[in-house]
């Protein structure tokens, strides 16, 4: 382990002998019957895993892989599912193509010149901001390029969920299924076909991962946009050890999913295994509306993949779980095994994950109190593999504030019997 890392004392709970505990009690479906017969493809990048953790994760997939003893023998592929910004790759892919959409003068007027047909959740006062910072005219795309005043207000209410003036950019929406201010990006690239975006995409993938590590850019006013993206070495390791072990590996994330398609390709993963947020389209061509999950109809803009929505989409799309059925958390047989994230935004599709749950720390409440309360054994945390962050010196307010409801109102975060997770001290961080 890296020198970097300052190392609490480690509670280890074996995976092999936490599946066999799991079988006998009757919650996991299907567990190998004996517990190494061969070895397993191997995890070879070392360097950035904290503790005991590249040892845990080398035992879950020794459990569950398909090794040279055990090939062929017809079990049904274990499923790990990664989300992907700051959890896949360093930086935010969505921020990274809003730059270079603005940049390039790549976004379409609103229909009619309606902002509020961009998103059902903008409020009055950001459909007016944006009507007399975007004035109408003639082309069809915004002239974001040179117009700064259009820029800024557009990467106020992406960013900040406000106005340049400090008004409420979005109302109205469950906190639970939906962060409107993500949903925006993909609703902002009505116009477009697929391909199109994916070229976009890409183009904004080949500046940042061709520019400096800390390189900035200026997008309308701001000198400062984070302007460059890196791959995890160590999750692309992981995922393609994952693979050839025989997992059934996937992305989820609440980046649009054209998007999220071109950048999944380079830690290997085909774009009919990544999930993103996903639009509707018209001969050929993206809406401002979304494609529904559960039982969210296409259009109704009100689930995306972001925290309960991204339980619902895996359910959906990985295990074949329709209606409002894959809203809820399914039987121990059809959840996977493995799961990877670093945000609130990840918590619900961790907490199903039956074997190991991988939390990369950014100091993100909910999901630090449930990973460090760790009920049952099956959390790990991590530093991030770049640029880490110190330890948090404040508790985690878990007992009081660490949850959000649907409503916004926030609440103490909860165990699944329901009792209250105590505040919890940051413990795995760079020091």
């Amino acid at each position: 382990m890296s020198a970097l890392f300052a190392v609490p004392a480690v509670r280890r709970l074996p995976v092999l002998a936490a599946a066999l505990s799991m079988a006998a009690a009757g919650l996991v479906a299907a567990q190998p019957a004996e517990a190494h017969p061969a070895r397993c493809p191997q995890l070879t990048v070392s360097q950035g895993w904290f503790g005991d953790n590249q040892d845990r994760i080398q035992d879950l997939i020794d459990t569950y892989g398909t090794c040279e003893a055990r090939a062929g023998h017809g079990k049904k592929k274990p499923v790990a599912v990664f989300d992907w910004d700051n959890t896949v790759v360093k930086n935010d892919v969505g921020d990274a193509t809003m730059y270079w959409l603005l940049r390039h003068s790549k976004i379409q007027r609103p229909a009619h010149g309606d902002w509020r047909t961009t998103s059902r959740y903008l409020t009055k006062d950001a459909a007016t901001a944006l009507s007399a910072a975007c004035p109408a005219g003639p082309s069809k795309t915004l002239p974001t390029a040179s117009d700064t005043r259009c820029a800024d207000e557009i990467l106020a209410v992406y960013g900040e969920g406000a106005t340049s003036a400090g008004t409420t950019a979005f109302a109205g929406y469950d906190r639970r299924t939906i962060e409107p201010s993500y949903a925006w990006l993909a609703q902002l690239l009505h116009g477009w076909t697929p391909a199109q975006v994916r070229s976009f995409a890409a183009a904004a993938r080949a500046e940042n991962l061709s520019a400096p590590a800390d390189a900035v850019q200026t997008v309308g006013s701001n000198t400062k946009a984070t302007a460059w993206v890196r791959y995890y070495d160590q999750q692309r390791d992981l995922i393609r050890t994952l693979q050839r072990a025989g997992f059934d590996v996937w992305i989820t994330s609440a980046s649009p999913e054209p998007v999220v398609d071109v950048w999944a390709r380079g830690a290997g993963v085909d774009p009919d295994h990544a999930i993103g947020i996903r639009s509707t389209t018209e001969h050929g061509r993206l809406t401002s509306h979304l494609v529904g999950c559960g039982s969210a109809k296409d259009g109704d803009d009100s689930v995306i993949t972001y925290i309960d929505g991204k339980r619902c989409w895996i359910n959906q799309e990985i295990f074949g779980v329709r209606g409002a059925a894959a809203e809820r958390v399914q039987p121990a047989g059809r959840r996977q095994v493995f799961a990877a994230g670093d945000s609130d935004t990840d918590v619900s599709f961790l907490r199903d994950a039956t074997g190991l749950r991988l939390v990369l720390n950014r100091n993100k409440n909910e999901l630090m109190c449930r990973a460090y309360d760790d009920s049952d054994g099956r959390w790990i945390v991590n530093p991030m593999f770049i640029e880490p962050k110190g330890q948090k010196t404040a508790p985690y307010p878990c007992a009081t504030t660490g949850y959000t409801g649907r409503d916004g109102t926030p609440a103490p975060v909860r165990r699944a019997d329901g009792s209250v997770v105590p505040d919890q001290r940051d413990s795995v961080y760079a020091g």
